[in-house]
């Protein structure tokens, strides 16, 4: 549920969420790890490192247009809306 993530928490990206700087790229059913929360509650960013299973099915135009941005693709800034803890 939203707000009760916290680091160290397993979580997966909600259906229908793009990756944020790279419109157009979903990440949906993406998981990962929380290494780090901030802000206040209701704007709330929630640092996430993916998996083995998400780096490894990432594809190489995903990496790519990462790469072209300047972005780390091995982990990304969410928010609580568009995640929900995995199992």
């Amino acid at each position: 549920m939203a707000g009760e993530f916290s680091a160290g928490s397993s979580v997966r990206v909600k259906e229908g969420v793009e990756a944020p700087d790279l419109p157009g790229h979903s990440i949906s059913g993406w998981t990962g790890t929380i290494s780090q929360v901030s802000g206040k509650k209701g704007n709330k960013k929630i640092f996430i490192e993916w998996d083995d299973p998400t780096l490894n099915s990432m594809s190489d135009d995903f990496k790519q247009a990462c790469e072209e941005k300047q972005l780390y693709h091995l982990m990304a800034c969410l928010t609580e809306d568009d995640l929900e803890t995995a199992e």
